[in-house]
């Protein structure tokens, strides 16, 4: 593939951008009682930075062109310009730079095609990108202010800002998707989640917290502390509906309030051939698509539809997706359009956010980590993609190719091809 540069008329061969590592931290839960409750937001993402490092000592930290981290409510410990601050914490050399990026819940996706874009025209060759929550410390939309406009001149219907409300509205606009449909989702992620937790897939992506504790002294955080093995659909049937009486969206069918982090380390595909760095994924396309705010989950559906005719692609050539789990009634919207069924063993093979939590910001990158490891379980996948709807109404997609499959391309394209 090539591109013209501005106002020169010359052209520039887009490179390769490969996913070499993803690690987390365990996500915990977002309550004075969560395991992070005494722990400070940004040294989560610290210790995710320094476990990519420790884990690729083979990657001279003096190469890193960038740090890219995300955050939705960029205050207290969770600001001061990220990406730069976390760098420094981190004990990068003092000219490696960094800034910060919100994009909603699709932060840490946005990270990362951010800097992959940098990487792919040159001007960077290798990046770490991700993000981070603390919803214990700063819970979403804690300090915001909202422009009054946005409801008084009907910019937005009401329920816009509030996500939970969007997911009723999202069971209103489709009423076959109902909360039984919904529940089972639920619980189905609970299972496939304690399956994968069971097999050895979960843990050797996580990165080991210390926490102190005020009262007990120190610890060591090595698992998700929000999971619910063994739920059933009738344990979840009559929870309250929090945000319509009488409504569908439930504790049991959405993801809960979380605390965590994610990074991940890009680079270009002749720059990690070069150091010697694995190539998990490339990255093929990517797209961001705004919707109508009061149903934005829905957003995954054209980001993914566009993502995937920018590649050349079609929904038949995806053989592994990881949809984040706002809300179950979000991945059923999905499913459906694409004429899947509510239980297609190519989505979410090791749970999803229902039962892991959603840490904001963080959650692109977990969504990443996963699908790299599931290449290298399935290499008949040639591609796979990764989706989530993000507040006020948008959707993000990226589509990956996996260097397993034996037709993987790797290789620079011309003329607008993957």
């Amino acid at each position: 593939m090539t591109v013209a540069s501005k106002g020169s008329g010359s052209r520039r061969t887009v490179r390769d951008v490969v996913f070499v590592e993803g690690v987390r931290t365990p996500f915990g839960k977002a309550r004075p009682d969560g395991i992070y409750a005494d722990t400070r937001a940004d040294d989560l993402a610290v210790k995710a930075v320094r476990e990519l490092l420790r884990r690729r000592p083979e990657l001279p930290v003096e190469r890193i062109d960038e740090v890219a981290l995300a955050a939705t409510t960029q205050t207290g410990d969770q600001g001061l310009t990220l990406g730069r601050s976390v760098a420094v914490l981190a004990g990068l050399p003092k000219s490696v730079p960094g800034f910060a990026i919100d994009r909603m819940c699709a932060g840490a996706m946005t990270a990362v095609t951010t800097t992959a874009s940098a990487i792919a025209i040159g001007a960077q060759d290798v990046t770490l990108a991700g993000g981070l929550e603390h919803m214990g410390h700063h819970p979403m939309g804690e300090g915001a202010d909202p422009n009054p406009r946005f409801v008084a001149e009907k910019l937005v219907d009401s329920t816009a800002l509030v996500m939970g409300a969007t997911a009723e509205n999202l069971h209103d606009r489709f009423p076959h998707l109902t909360k039984e449909r919904a529940d089972a989702y639920g619980v189905a992620s609970q299972a496939k989640y304690a399956k994968a937790l069971a097999n050895g897939d979960v843990t050797p992506d996580l990165v080991p917290i210390a926490l102190r504790d005020p009262q007990q002294g120190w610890g060591l955080a090595t698992a998700d502390e929000l999971p619910r093995p063994g739920t059933t659909v009738e344990d979840i049937a009559h929870l309250k509906t929090p945000f319509r009486p009488g409504g569908k969206v439930t504790a049991g069918n959405a993801s809960p309030l979380t605390d965590g982090a994610a990074v991940s380390l890009l680079a270009a595909g002749d720059v990690a051939a070069e150091l010697g760095l694995p190539a998990r994924m490339r990255l093929v396309s990517f797209a961001y698509v705004g919707v109508d705010p009061e149903v934005m989950g829905i957003g995954p559906i054209p980001s993914t539809e566009k993502a995937l005719a920018q590649a050349g692609l079609s929904i038949e050539d995806i053989g592994l997706f990881e949809i984040n789990e706002a809300f179950a009634v979000q991945v059923l919207a999905f499913l459906d359009h694409f004429g899947m069924p509510d239980d297609d063993e190519r989505v979410n093979q090791y749970g999803g956010a229902i039962a892991v939590g959603h840490p904001l910001a963080a959650s692109g990158v977990r969504l990443m980590t996963q699908l790299a490891r599931q290449f290298e379980q399935h290499p008949e996948v040639r591609y796979g993609l990764t989706t989530m709807c993000v507040g006020l109404g948008m959707g993000g997609t990226v589509v990956w190719e996996n260097p397993h499959h034996a037709d993987y391309s790797g290789h620079t394209t011309t003329d607008g091809e993957n």
